[in-house]
């Protein structure tokens, strides 16, 4: 993702409004400035940008002409919807849990398709290509696709189920973590996004609620708000959800189901602590939830860390993951291990949305486990991750923030001291793309918190930046928001 220039040139033969209002307009056709973004308020973008307030005003009104923001009463400029309804029928009230739009759960995701070579994105949630083994998956496929297996694997559809060689390389590896499963309690999916979709439409009703963590990850609030489920906030602690909270919510509105990160939970990377997964499961069992695990972090965390799945046995716990975060982006390969009797209602729920999985690639992420190839590339990764955590931590004491969560895994929680929604624009501006803390709250609410990205967060330059708007914006106007 490349900078938008800073400074606005005095010798152009077009006004400073213009300038300034085309500027803005180009990120919001980007997307770089999704719907609901909040504009600086007049007098911090005319100090960003060295003009009058005037100026800044004229530039806001061009945008107002245009249709691309809406001024809010006594709360400043927004960024509209662009995808306006002629007619519009009424909507039902809204439940007590129901989510406001997150800032925009989808501009992370396009964050990840910027172009290769260009600086890392400290709010991105993949780790860089450099740290990646081309040469091992190369090898894979070319192992997999020796004489007439071609044909085999790529003329015809693959098992509904998924790949049966990858299915018994994935019993295994359960194996390891202390779960005994059977080949045939697993499914294969297009990723950990898609094995979420699959599990969720195949046990949920369009007004069940979900339980989530909170913070949590922002793509699936906004997925499970799209599906039309409640949503049904619970706070999340260093050793996991607040099981007060946790037991008044399944009291109350009898959920259908509790969507949580037990290893390495985004955005936080806390670990969900044996006591925790015990009382989790005891509730479940009271009030007749399923708990839906995403262990997509599994392959960069500690393989005999608490996870519910072992302690259940998968009776009552579906249990996700992906070979994406740790191996590739784009090999996207995904897997569920589910409770038997709901196996062959989850692959109906798969067949009736993409048919089958690839099984070249399942194939060769088989031979990649069947070979300690990929227990190899992990090992390999967490002496990165750890050298990226050491030089985030020197650079964080540095500026004088604070981590307020464990250092462990991919994700560090930052305290920055000023509401991080306000640092998106002028962080964007200077080229940096953050995820700032609202966008990881169900209800959005201003947060002084971030999430990092230990291993894209390496570069100074980005600190000093971080450390500049967030003095101008304290010295500006104080924020004791969290």
């Amino acid at each position: 993702m490349s900078a938008i220039p800073n400074t606005l040139s005095r010798d152009s033969d077009q006004p400073l409004a213009e300038q300034l209002a085309g500027r803005f307009a180009e990120m919001i056709r980007q997307h770089r400035l999704p719907a609901g973004s909040r504009l600086p308020s007049v007098r911090a973008c005319a100090q960003t940008h060295g003009v009058s307030p005037y100026t800044v005003v004229a530039a806001y009104d061009q945008l107002l002409a245009r249709g691309l923001v809406e001024s809010r009463p006594q709360r400043g400029f927004f960024v509209r919807t662009q995808q306006p309804s002629p007619v519009r029928p009424a909507a039902p009230a809204p439940h007590p849990f129901q989510p406001s739009t997150p800032i925009d759960a989808t501009t992370l995701i396009r964050g990840m398709f910027h172009e290769p070579g260009t600086r890392p994105m400290p709010g991105l949630g993949t780790l860089p290509p450099a740290w990646l083994d081309a040469g091992m998956l190369g090898a894979a496929l070319r192992k997999v696709t020796q004489g007439e297996r071609m044909e085999a694997l790529s003329l015809h559809y693959g098992e509904p189920q998924g790949d049966q060689r990858l299915r018994e390389a994935l019993s295994h590896r359960m194996a390891e973590m202390g779960l005994r499963t059977e080949p045939g309690q697993f499914i294969t999916t297009v990723g950990a996004t898609q094995a979420l979709d699959l599990v969720s439409r195949t046990l949920l009703r369009p007004g069940d609620a979900v339980l989530v963590d909170e913070p949590g990850w922002a793509v699936e609030f906004a997925r499970l708000a799209q599906l039309g489920m409640r949503i049904l906030p619970v706070p999340r602690g260093q050793d996991g959800p607040d099981l007060d909270v946790l037991a008044r919510l399944a009291q109350t509105h009898a959920p259908k189901l509790y969507v949580t990160v037990s290893v390495l939970h985004n955005p936080t990377s806390a670990m969900l602590s044996p006591g925790h997964a015990h009382q989790v499961l005891k509730l479940a069992e009271a009030h007749d939830f399923h708990i839906l695990e995403d262990d997509v972090y599994g392959f960069l965390g500690p393989q005999h860390a608490t996870r519910m799945a072992v302690l259940d046995e998968l009776r009552r716990v579906v249990l996700i993951g992906s070979f994406s975060k740790a191996l590739s982006p784009s090999w996207r390969v995904g897997y569920i291990a589910a409770p038997q009797p709901l196996v062959d209602r989850i692959v109906n729920t798969k067949l009736l949305t993409t048919l089958t999985t690839a099984p070249l690639l399942e194939q060769a992420l088989a031979w990649c486990l069947e070979q300690g190839q990929m227990r190899r590339h992990c090992e390999r990764v967490a002496i990165q991750l750890d050298a990226a955590r050491t030089r985030c931590m020197q650079l964080i004491r540095q500026t004088g923030f604070q981590l307020v969560t464990a250092p462990q895994g991919l994700f560090g929680w930052v305290d920055v001291g000023v509401d991080t929604e306000r640092l998106v624009i002028p962080l964007l501006e200077a080229g940096w793309l953050i995820a700032p803390g609202a966008l990881f709250h169900a209800q959005c609410q201003p947060s002084t918190l971030m999430r990092i990205n230990y291993a894209s967060s390496q570069d100074a330059r980005f600190w000093k930046t971080l450390q500049a708007e967030a003095a101008r914006l304290t010295a500006a106007r104080p924020s004791t928001a969290r």
